[in-house]
């Protein structure tokens, strides 16, 4: 298996590096992204990444969210006290198990009944503004409607299938200028070691917002945000120094 590894660490290293960093131009002060640039810059540097979204929600004046992995749902609490201007939270994930998901987090279902249960209690001051869609990403799409949302956060199946479906199914939802934004952009492939499938939401979403045309924010504690902005284009804002980071790096196993 070492071996196997090595080799593919020989042919990763003579793949090209991303594109680097690219400014706004001067006279983008009125496009979405340049907004965005300005709030983030200003949460900056991130330590809590509860408290950090949360700022950057209310600085957007979002009214609408999506979160996609709700687990046990200390990140929707904390947004839901936090952003006191929402109207509505979507809440999606299947707690259950799934037979597909080669993931750590992947419970059984009675374990999934005691975390759902505890997702609610955390949330159940806000059951007013709370939408629970108890689903798979391409379930509770068909629930939610396009263009509505002001930011989608993802912190679900944090697979290549996993994440391809959460950008590709999401990207629809948002309002012109909105966020696409996570968690686990993590600097090497091999989150939970090879007995698992790798977390690939590294480098995939730089490579879907290429793809699509929108700009990227990079950012510490292995977070990303997409804007949903493709007057502006492709653009990597690396706040989270990544575009550093060679193809060994990445794929290749990390040493324990």
């Amino acid at each position: 298996m070492s071996r196997i590894f090595e080799q593919i660490g020989q042919f990763l290293g003579a793949r090209p590096t991303p594109a680097p960093l690219q400014a706004p131009e001067p006279g983008d002060a009125a496009t979405p992204c340049a907004h965005v640039l300005q709030v983030i810059k200003a949460q900056l540097p991130l330590r809590n990444r509860e408290e950090f979204w949360a700022r950057v929600f209310a600085a957007i004046d979002a009214r609408s969210l999506c979160e996609i992995g709700v687990y046990k749902g200390a990140f929707a609490e904390h947004i839901l006290r936090a952003c006191e201007g929402l109207r509505a939270y979507h809440m999606v994930d299947p707690w259950r198990h799934l037979d597909d998901w080669d993931k750590p987090a992947n419970h059984g279902d009675a374990q999934f009944e005691a975390l759902y249960a505890e997702a609610m209690s955390r949330t159940a001051a806000f059951a007013g503004k709370r939408v629970v869609h108890r689903a798979t990403t391409r379930e509770a799409a068909a629930a939610i409607p396009d263009g509505g949302l002001d930011a989608v956060y993802i912190d679900g199946d944090h697979s290549l299938r996993g994440i391809t479906i959460d950008l590709i199914t999401m990207l629809p939802k948002l309002r012109h200028g909105g966020l696409l934004a996570g968690d686990d952009f993590t600097r090497n492939i091999w989150q939970h070691g090879t007995d698992f499938a790798p977390t690939e939401v590294f480098p995939f979403a730089l490579y879907f917002a290429e793809a699509t045309g929108r700009p990227i924010f990079t950012l510490p504690g292995s977070q990303f945000c997409i804007v949903n902005d493709p007057g502006t284009g492709f653009r990597v804002f690396d706040f989270g120094d990544y575009l550093s980071l060679s193809p060994r790096e990445i794929y290749l196993p990390r040493a324990r």
